[in-house]
């Protein structure tokens, strides 16, 4: 996988972009906590990253694009899970819960992740695909070679469900961690 700090869903990065890019990206998650998802607009992000708004919305064509990239780089970025057990059943349960965790103790972050991918925007579907073919491969590598399609597809719906679920505010990030863990071993078992 090429470095997600030089590759955007709209085109390959400068160092320079890059660095814009990344300042975007905080300004988003900082502006997130104080003003929640319904404040965030790209030119306010822009205002607060000190970056003219036509510059950003060189980069991301709404809010939704914006947060679905962020979360994209921080799961480009996680190492994969260790996989130091035998069982297969705890290398994937180490997968799920590492990447629900990536955004566990961000609430307004979180939230705003679960409604910027359910967005209809071109650029988040290139996202969606990305970070779900992501997750579909720690999956694969935790599961071993020869797994059955049906328990992979299973186990992408269990987390995306718990994503949406912790997303919507029904139950944390952490108990979302402890649900799948009991739900992926049903699968496995």
């Amino acid at each position: 996988m090429s470095d997600p700090a030089l590759e955007s869903t709209r085109r390959r990065l400068t160092a320079k972009q890059a660095e814009t890019v990344e300042r975007l990206g905080l300004a988003a998650v900082d502006l997130l906590n104080r003003e929640g998802f319904a404040g965030l607009t790209v030119r306010r992000v822009a205002a607060e990253a000190g970056v003219g708004a036509a510059t950003a919305y060189t980069y991301f064509s709404s809010k939704e694009h914006l947060i679905a990239e962020v979360f994209w780089r921080r799961l480009a970025a996680a190492p994969p899970a260790p996989h130091d057990s035998d069982d297969r059943a705890t290398r994937v349960i180490d997968v799920l819960q590492h990447i629900s965790l990536l955004v566990a103790d961000e609430r307004d972050f979180a939230g705003a992740v679960t409604s910027a991918l359910l967005g209809k925007d071109p650029d988040v579907e290139v996202l969606r695909q990305r970070i779900g073919l992501d997750i579909r491969e720690r999956l694969t590598v935790a599961l071993g070679p020869d797994t059955d399609e049906d328990v992979i597809d299973s186990l992408e719906m269990l987390y995306s469900g718990a994503l949406v679920r912790a997303g919507m505010g029904y139950v944390t990030y952490q108990e979302i961690a402890r649900r799948l863990e009991k739900s992926a071993r049903l699968i496995l078992n």
